[in-house]
């Protein structure tokens, strides 16, 4: 479970640190370029990122050896909750509050407590 739980908390973190970085990266059209270069705040999230990416996708194929798919699958519904927790409480991501997100959070935790 705790290779699940570590997976979760692991894609969380990409997500939040893609976002980040993707709002210093470039357009496409200058990836070409050394734009890291110019941007190393950006460069270092996005390696970040990735890598957290990486990390995750490890410990859900060593979870997988352990436990059924029918058990694990709901819990990555799990990072949704979490990323939109981040996004919304953390002065740095700047996202707006919404009633209608806030039932669909609840919803997905409702779900996951009637899967236990």
């Amino acid at each position: 479970m705790m290779l699940a739980l570590s997976s979760i908390l692991l894609v969380t973190l990409a997500q939040l640190a893609l976002r980040m970085a993707m709002t210093g990266v470039p357009p496409v059209s200058h990836w070409l370029s050394r734009w890291w270069m110019a941007h190393p705040a950006a460069s270092l999230l996005l390696g970040a990122g990735l890598a957290a990416y990486g990390l995750s996708m490890l410990c859900w194929l060593l979870a997988l050896r352990h436990l059924p798919l029918n058990r694990l699958y709901p819990l990555l519904s799990l990072s949704y909750v979490l990323v939109w927790l981040a996004a919304v409480s953390l002065p740095v991501f700047n996202e707006p509050f919404r009633w209608s997100s806030l039932a669909g959070v609840i919803l997905i935790m409702l779900g996951l407590l009637l899967n236990s």
